[in-house]
Formats: C-alpha cells, structure tokens, sequence
C-alpha cells in the first residue's frame, strides 16, 4: 500500500511526520499508592529501567517480575522541534495501556483514560515547548473483575485457561506533529452494489475557517491509476461525501470496482489533503477494500458469494512479552502460519491486537473476528466501563475489510445468569443493538458459544474429541438449537425465551487437542499421542464439514499459551506435528 510505513503504529490513518517513543523509560513500582500524593509527576525516584512497550511482567521489559504490583509509573524525555511546534500541534499516542492512566508533562496534569484496549489521545500542545521536555505516566490495574481483563488471571497463580496479568503500557507510545487544521478521522463504507465508497470525514479547524475557503481532496488510487480525485468545501467541523469506483483501474479494463476476497485481498489507495488558496495543510494516507459481508439465510455471504469460514482460535501470546508482540515481523509471521496451515481467518480470542496485525491481515487476506476482552462480574461499573470500552474498539478498528465478525461477549463471561436474568439479556441486547448502529455492515455475536439472545450468527463450543461422536451430537440440530439443556450440547444455545430463527451456525470452538507429553499442562479433553493428533484432527474436522447446517468452523487453537498446551505450535511458533498435513485437513 502507498500509505505503508514499517512499525508505523495507525496504518490506515497515516501521517508522515511521527516518533515512536518506544524503548527505555524510567520505572518504579508504587505498592503503597503514595505516588500521586507526593507529587512523583514533579520528581520521582526511578527504581529501574523498562522497555516500553513491554510490561514489567515480561523478559522483554527488563524487569520479568510476574507478582501483582497494583501502581506503576514511568517518566522519560521527549525532544521537540521548536520550527514545526510553531506550525504544528503535538498529539501524544498511546495504542494501549491496561487499565487507568494518568499523563502528566512538564509537572502539569494533561489527562486521563480508562480501559486497555483501545488507542487514547493527548493534545499535549499547551504543555510543551521547544527543547527537552518531561512525559511521566501513572497506570493502576487492579486486580479487579470489573475491568474487562480477557485471559489476565486474578489470583496469584495462573490457573485453567487464565495467565499472567498484563499491567501498563503495553502497546506502542508514540507522537506525531499534527497541522493545526488537520482531518481527525474517516469512516469508510464500502458500497459494492452502488460502486461506490461512502465517507465521512471529521476536522479539527477554527469555526471562522469553516466559510468554503478550505477544501477536501480526496484521491483514490488502485494499482496507482486514478480511480476518482473529489474537492469538497469544509462547510463544518465533518462532511459526508459519496465517491464512485468505476474508474479505469488499469489500461485493459475500464468501469471495474475490485472487490477483496481472501482470495485476491485487493486494496485501493486514498489520500485526503486539506487545501487553501492552493497550500496544503494536511495530508492523510489511508486505504480501504470493496467487500461486502452478508447474512443470507443460514449462510454467510462474502461478496455475495457462500463463504465457508475456516478459522483458528488465537490468544496473540509470546513467551518472552505475553500480549505484546516482540515486534511487527512476529505478526506477519502468525498470519503466514495460519495461511499456511489452511485457514481462511483468525478468532483474536479475548484481546484488542495491535493494529499492524489487521493491516496485514488487510493485505494478506485473512478473515478476522473481533472480539472484546471479558469482565467478570455484572453491575453498573462493569457495565458503563465495558460498554465505553467496546465502543471504542468498533470505532476505532471499524474501517479494516478484513474484520468480518464482531464478538462483544464469550461463554457467558461477565454475564454469567444471562440464560435466565432479564437485565443481563437486555445488556446484550443493548450491546447488540449499540454495535449495529455504529456498524450495520457486519454480523454482530452476542455471546459466542452459547446462550444467544439476540444474534446475527449462532455459534457452538464442543470438544468432543472423536470425530464419529462429534457427528452423531451434531445430528441432533432441533435439540442443540433450543433454550433449554441438552444431552447433545455443553450449555443451552439460547438463553430462555430466545428461539432460533435460522441463522448460519458455526462451530466456533473445537479441537483443543494436545499432544502428550511429560510435563502436566491443560487442556482440552484427552491428550493424545504425536502419531494419532493428526487422524483425531482429521476426524473431527470432517464430522464438522458434513455437518449440512454448519457453514464454519474455529479450531483451538494456534499456539501454546503458557499453561495452555493445544497449540499447533508451541509459543516459540514451532509446528508440532506436520503443517502440510493440517492443510490438507482443512482444504479437503
């Protein structure tokens, strides 16, 4: 892609003039949570050194201390052009920080954020000035489980299927010069049966520029041949304009919109520029994909066409930095794995990943459900801080054609009586019908596994490990679909009152075989020899694929996580069985 640059943490929002502020800072842990009241912003005592962004737990930080530490701060300088601050805003990015944070510059107090998973901002301009300047940040995680915490255990020890507590920056901090008018954001729609792109686009500029002086060029390149070039007068602080594709995309073919599948992930370029009196202010690149996800029936359609999901359940865990990843080569490798082994898309379980790994999934053509991280009680704080949270994760991820699926709750977590509460049914209701108003293009899960209410796609966990057993369960549809206990299935698919409509269903968990060896470790189900994984595999993947009311599949899973053993890899991403064979599993 024209907008492309290596490590650049906002790949479909991408402008040129930025610093990472990744690497050492200084760090102190705070157990006694004296910190705030004897002004460390001012001046701290730093313990050690820690390598953002990589959390004190990891190997990769430099400390690797994995017991609970509530409070940590961290301090470093930051040196700013005195030339480009006179032209320019500065714009403190954090992509992720788990879970309250406090940013203080030069001693002065410059904001706060609550949550883990989403991108935060700080307009830092008023705060700064030219030369040396001081950035120091408070986080508290708590080991609380009303904080939506995913696979972060809260006991002292890891335990089932929950690991190692993830606490502070955990994603990339960075800072970029932004035009004092500047385009802050876009929402692309992609309009396959129109040819046409639909956008809307949000400013920052002086109401008393907003007078038709100022312009928006928009640019849409594919394959770098001029598709459609549009000037728009900025009227106000947003605008929504309509552009048409058929374009001469190259010089055979004429009046042709390319549309991105898995198999041909086609992708055209954008450029916005603000312009007035022929300068240009700002300059944005961005990409976007002509796709269309589609609910027909009981099938899923891709572009109109049956789409059969092949999906792998992953966690995103690495031994030496846990949710981080070591760096942006180690998630092209995970996507190439996955293509490698057979399958068409990922189910990101339980974590918000870094957004390199959606461009790339973007550019490669891997099919994406995104899901949220799971709190773990249900009461009004959990409720206000999950649904502000989720709300940032489908703004903010929203215009990456790969992410076919959003997934806001798993297995119950956090809403554990939803089969027979009223005000937990109504909360994913209100969940549901909250993220098909911010995005009425994709299906929307509402409680993958089991227990639906409402659901544009109805999935199912079953780990049963023999696949003629698998089948014969299967078989049983009018009695697995129901709201009430089954024989044939782990829990209800419905919550009470909620019946099957015909939806597509998918098998959305399964597998979770692990290989037997000599250390104890979980699992799932019976662990098997090395010669008989792939037979097991074969055999229960087809009772799936013959299944005629199945139109997909999620196997557990594709690495190791910690205790978790049933990886087609290990965490050091080395294949335990033969790739080529699990490819030929899935493809047959």
């Amino acid at each position: 892609m024209d907008c492309y640059i290596k490590d650049y943490p906002r790949p479909q929002f991408v402008r040129a003039d930025w610093e990472s502020l990744n690497g050492i800072w200084d760090f102190a842990f705070d157990d006694a949570d004296e910190g705030e009241r004897q002004r460390w912003y001012r001046d701290f005592g730093a313990e050690q050194p820690i390598c953002v962004p990589f959390t004190y737990e990891t190997a990769r930080s430099g400390i690797g201390d994995e017991s609970h530490h509530p409070v940590v701060w961290y301090r470093r300088k930051l040196m700013l052009d005195g030339e480009k601050l006179r032209e320019n805003d500065c714009i403190l990015h954090f992509e992720g920080s788990d879970y309250e944070t406090k940013l203080w510059v030069n001693g002065q107090y410059a904001g706060s954020h609550s949550g883990a998973c989403s991108r935060f901002s700080f307009d830092i301009t008023p705060l700064v000035g030219e030369g040396e300047n001081e950035l120091v940040v408070r986080v508290e995680d708590r080991c609380s489980l009303q904080q939506p915490r995913g696979k972060q255990r809260w006991k002292e020890k890891n335990f089932t299927v929950f690991y190692v507590q993830n606490t502070g920056i955990w994603k990339t901090v960075w800072m970029e010069y932004a035009p004092r008018i500047r385009l802050e954001s876009v929402k692309l729609t992609p309009d396959i049966k129109n040819t046409c792109l639909h956008l809307e686009a949000w400013f920052t500029a002086p109401r008393h520029r907003l007078n038709g002086g100022l312009l928006l060029e928009t640019v849409v390149t594919f394959g770098g041949a001029l598709v459609n070039k549009t000037f728009t007068a900025l009227m106000q602080n947003d605008c929504k304009i309509t552009l048409d594709l058929r374009g001469q995309v190259s010089d055979t073919e004429e009046f042709a919109v390319k549309l991105w599948s898995p198999e041909n992930p086609a992708l055209y370029d954008i450029t916005f520029r603000i312009l007035e009196d022929g300068r240009t202010l700002d300059t944005v690149g961005s990409y976007f994909a002509m796709r269309e996800i589609s609910i027909e029936g009981s099938r899923v359609l891709l572009n109109g066409l049956l789409l059969y999901q092949r999906l792998i359940l992953d966690q995103g865990y690495w031994p030496d930095s846990l949710l981080t990843p070591p760096d942006e080569q180690a998630l092209i490798a995970d996507i190439d794995s996955v293509l490698a082994l057979g399958y068409n898309g990922v189910r990101k379980h339980q974590k918000v990943e870094d957004e390199r790994f959606l461009y790339w999934c973007d550019v490669k053509g891997l099919l994406v459900w995104g899901e949220m991280a799971a709190a773990f009680t249900f009461d009004d704080k959990t409720l206000t801080a999950f649904t502000q949270e989720w709300t940032e994760v489908v703004r903010q991820n929203y215009n990456h054609p790969c992410i076919v699926t959003w997934t806001p709750f798993n297995e119950s977590w956090g809403i554990p009586n939803v089969w027979n509460k009223r005000e937990q049914q109504h909360f994913t209701e209100a969940i549901y019908h909250l993220t098909k108003s911010l995005d009425p293009t994709r299906p929307v899960i509402t409680n993958d596994g089991w227990e639906h209410t409402v659901s544009d796609i109805i999935t199912l966990h079953d780990y049963t490990q023999d696949g003629e057993s698998l089948k014969d369960r299967l078989a049983h549809k009018d009695e697995i679909l129901s709201d009430r206990p089954s024989p044939y299935a782990a829990r209800p698919a419905f919550a009470k009152g909620y019946a099957y409509c015909g939806q597509p269903v998918i098998v959305s968990e399964y597998g979770g075989l692990a290989i037997m060896q000599d250390d104890p470790a979980y699992g799932f189900g019976c662990k098997v020899e090395r010669q008989d994984f792939l037979s097991r595999l074969e055999s229960i993947t087809a009772a799936l694929r013959q299944t005629p009311y199945l139109c997909g599949y999620c196997y557990t899973q594709l690495t190791d996580v910690q205790q978790e053993i049933n990886g087609h890899m290990d965490m050091q991403r080395r294949c335990k069985t033969d790739a080529k064979a699990i490819r030929a599993i899935n493809l047959k």
